[in-house]
């Protein structure tokens, strides 16, 4: 119990997004507790960011899987996404009894400029880390270029992933060096319930909306947010962007105009006052799912908004669980080949070249040349929150507040 007692104390105090959680995790696991040695925990980070998901969170998992097997992993990810999850949903109940025209000019105003600036700090952070080459750079321009032009078109994303992964495995160099392990047992329930899952959820999904059940959109969410869990390399700096092309971007698209398609659409200021709320609380970013998922359902009635949070929550956190479960036991077996370390290279480079389409796309709407004030403060605003988050310590809920206070005063 005093394990679960440390989860739960550390799911309503870790703030600061994954980077913020790994110093927290440290300090409690590693040298307040000692569940797991430093070793075990970096490695456990390092395999986490090979893998599509919420990496703070498939941490935890694993140390909640060593110390007590899959059912201790299991009530560790429920411990520590709940919290976060019922923020956020709660949150879209406030932001839903708001009039647009709030998000816009009120109190939240400044919040959505302020979320562009946290993609753009992100953004930034990943281009140092991921482009050291002139193959990535290559592939980042290419990737930006096209996502830029194309960024309603949902087959261009995993197209670049394949590409990126393929065009930096034309290279004799970058050999990993790392030691020869006996792989363990691997649990294959694990994968094919991943796999399972995701086709039903796109089966349904595409069933409900071509025979327009009158609940497609829950089917919907579910699929949307289950395939974002599977295919989102670099953190919830990498999600937004996509949850913006899914629900901003796509339904205002020439083919998806037809009312009758019953495509989910969100407004811009709503997803964007969620984006910056979140890093105001403690728990995993990726929580912004739960808070998407209550918009989304929300002109259907307060229990289905309800039930959106839910869907949210569980979808974007089961791959990351089923992967992380699957994938660990032959972590140290499959990251000794080449083919595998250079493909990473490749698919890193294509996601901060969606951070940058997706971070260009929110920029394009905001009126700065107009010259008034609104869009003085905002642009500074962005500026201002990559500064701090660059050269500052201050922690990102003293930025959220200061940018509400912002809001209030003008």
């Amino acid at each position: 119990m005093s394990f679960l007692k440390s989860i739960f104390i550390h799911s309503i105090s870790a703030f600061g997004g994954a980077q913020g959680h790994l110093g927290m995790v440290m300090k409690t696991f590693v040298d307040k507790r000692k569940d797991i040695s430093k070793d075990e925990l970096m490695e456990y980070v390092s395999f986490a960011q090979i893998l599509p998901g919420a990496s703070s969170t498939q941490v935890l998992t694993l140390i909640g899987f060593k110390r007590g097997g899959i059912p201790l992993a299991i009530i560790t990810l429920l411990i520590w996404v709940l919290p976060a999850c019922f923020i956020m949903g709660l949150f879209s109940f406030i932001v839903t009894s708001l009039h647009p025209q709030d998000l816009n000019n009120g109190v939240f105003k400044f919040i959505q400029p302020m979320a562009i600036g946290f993609l753009a700090f992100a953004g930034l952070k990943a281009f140092k880390i991921s482009i050291n080459s002139i193959i990535t750079f290559v592939i980042f321009i290419v990737s930006f270029l096209l996502l830029s032009l194309f960024f309603k078109t949902p087959w261009v994303f995993p197209l670049l992933i394949i590409l990126g992964g393929i065009a930096t495995n034309f290279s004799n160099k970058r050999i990993p060096d790392i030691e020869k392990t006996k792989p363990k047992q691997i649990r294959w329930s694990n994968l094919w319930l991943f796999i399972f899952i995701f086709v039903v959820a796109g089966f349904f999904s595409e069933l409900s909306r071509k025979q327009e059940w009158e609940n497609r959109k829950a089917f919907n969410l579910f699929e949307n947010f289950y395939r974002f869990g599977s295919i989102v390399f670099g953190g919830s700096d990498v999600l937004i962007p996509l949850v913006v092309d899914q629900y901003v971007a796509r339904p205002t698209a020439d083919k998806f105009q037809d009312s009758k398609q019953g495509f989910i659409k969100l407004e811009k200021s709503e997803l964007l006052t969620g984006a910056g709320f979140v890093r105001a609380i403690p728990g995993p970013v990726f929580s912004i799912a739960s808070f998407t998922g209550g918009i989304a359902l929300k002109d259907k009635g307060k229990f289905y908004q309800a039930l959106g949070c839910i869907i949210g929550s569980i979808a974007i956190f089961l791959p990351s669980a089923l992967l992380v479960l699957f994938f660990f036991p032959v972590w140290q077996f499959f990251k000794k080949y080449v083919i595998i370390f250079r493909a990473l290279e490749g698919i890193n480079a294509v996601v901060v070249g969606v951070m940058f389409a997706g971070i260009f796309y929110l920029l394009k709407d905001f009126s700065f040349i107009n010259y008034n004030l609104q869009s003085f403060f905002s642009l500074f605003v962005i500026i201002i929150t990559v500064l701090l988050l660059k050269f500052s310590k201050i922690p990102p809920p003293i930025i959220v507040a200061l940018c509400l206070s912002l809001g209030f005063l003008f």
